[in-house]
C-alpha cells in the first residue's frame, strides 16, 4: 500500500441530527437525518452513500466518454432498498441507471459506441464505492476519549 492510498474525512455534529463532513482538502458538505416534517431538503447518510455510488461511476464514464463528444445530457440515477431485517440497517437492490446522450458531430458515434464498455469497466474494475461495497471490507469503530 502506497504512503498516498489513505482517505479520510472528519464528520462534525453542528446541531441536533445535522453534521459536516470535511475532507483532508477543504472541501465540506453538510447532512443529517431529515425531520419527520419533510421540510428539510438535506442529504441523508443514506442519499450520500447513493450519491457516492452514482458520483464515482459517473466520474469513470465521463472520462471515457468526453473525450471523444461532450455529452448534450448526462444523468445517473442510483436507486436501492433501505430494509431492516435480522442483518440489520442496509441497504439492498442497488441500481444504477445511465442517462446519456451525445449530439450528433465529431466523436459522437465513438463517444455512443464506447458508452456500453465505460459503463461495464467502472461497475466491474475502477468505480471504488461500489467495488468496495461488491467486494466487501471490515469497518471498525473505536471511541477515543475527547
Amino acid at each position: 500500500m502506497s504512503e498516498d492510498s489513505e482517505r479520510s474525512v472528519v464528520v462534525e455534529r453542528t446541531g441536533s441530527g445535522r453534521f459536516v463532513a470535511t475532507n483532508t482538502r477543504g472541501g465540506s458538505i453538510s447532512f443529517g437525518t431529515s425531520p419527520d416534517s419533510g421540510q428539510d431538503t438535506g442529504f441523508t447518510p443514506v442519499e450520500l452513500f447513493l450519491a457516492a455510488i452514482g458520483g464515482c461511476t459517473a466520474v469513470d464514464v465521463d472520462v471515457a466518454t468526453g473525450r471523444h463528444a461532450e455529452p448534450a445530457r448526462f444523468s445517473v440515477t442510483v436507486t436501492g432498498d433501505k430494509v431492516s431485517d435480522d442483518q440489520g440497517n442496509r441497504m439492498t437492490n442497488l441500481e444504477v441507471a445511465f442517462t446519456v446522450a451525445f449530439p450528433d458531430g465529431e466523436g459522437a458515434e465513438r463517444a455512443r459506441a464506447i458508452l456500453p464498455r465505460a459503463v461495464k469497466a467502472s461497475h466491474d474494475r475502477l468505480c471504488t464505492v461500489s467495488r468496495t461495497v461488491e467486494t466487501g471490507t471490515p469497518v471498525t469503530t473505536t471511541v477515543t476519549d475527547a
